[in-house]
Formats: C-alpha cells, sequence, structure tokens
C-alpha cells in the first residue's frame, strides 16, 4: 500500500503542478476561454493567481518533504489541504453544470482522501 500512496502523491502532484502553472501563469481571459475554465469570469485576477500558486505549493508539498526527509508530515497534511481545494472545484463545476469535471476532481479529491489517511496512519513516514 505503500507504494500505491506514493503513485497517488505522484499522480496529485502531476494534476497540481499542471493546475498550478495554468492558473498562476495563463491570463484570466485565456482561461476563461477553456472548457472548464468558464469559472474564471466570475473570480477576481488575484483569486485565480492565489489558487494557482498553493497548487504549485501542493505539488512541493506531496511529494518532497517525504523525498527530502525534512518535514514529512507535510505530506499528510498537504493532501488534506487538497480535499478542501477539491470540494471546492466540485462545487463550482456543480453549479455549472460540468458533470465530466465534477467526476474528474471527485477523483481527486478520493485520491487526496487516501493520501491522508493513509500517511496519518499505517503508512506513516515515522513508522
Amino acid at each position: 500500500m505503500n507504494l500505491t500512496a506514493w503513485i497517488a502523491a505522484g499522480l496529485l502532484t502531476a494534476v497540481a503542478l499542471a493546475g498550478g502553472i495554468s492558473k498562476t501563469f495563463i491570463p484570466k481571459a485565456r482561461l476563461a476561454a477553456q472548457h472548464g475554465g468558464e469559472w474564471t469570469q466570475d473570480a477576481s485576477t488575484g483569486f485565480i493567481k492565489t489558487l494557482g500558486v498553493l497548487e504549485l505549493l501542493a505539488a512541493i508539498g506531496l511529494i518532497l518533504p517525504a523525498v527530502l526527509d525534512i518535514a514529512p508530515v507535510m505530506v499528510p497534511v498537504t493532501a488534506a489541504c487538497w480535499t478542501a481545494l477539491m470540494v471546492g472545484a466540485v462545487i463550482t463545476h456543480g453549479r455549472l453544470g460540468q458533470s465530466k469535471l465534477v467526476l474528474l476532481n471527485t477523483v481527486y479529491l478520493a485520491l487526496a482522501i487516501f493520501i491522508a489517511w493513509g500517511r496519518f496512519g499505517s503508512w506513516s513516514f515515522s513508522s
């Protein structure tokens, strides 16, 4: 199960990195024109950039603390924070009637819960 938790963390890291880069560096108008980015029309640029930076920090926090063995407890903490972010994403895309994106974000949510549960529990880095 430890390997499964590492794979799940790697997948979420890739998702967080891609989302963080796009929200941080792609202009709001271009994001809003893409499928799934419609929510950005009603959001401030600062809010979008903040989410992007949080996703970039999540990409770092899901892997690096464990790899470097510096505060590895940050991995499940980051995963728990990612669950809150994904709850918001599910709600946002649900309000826009984007059921495929709701499903996709629910999968990310489940992966984050799995990582947090496992890394706080029986597959923690301290055991």
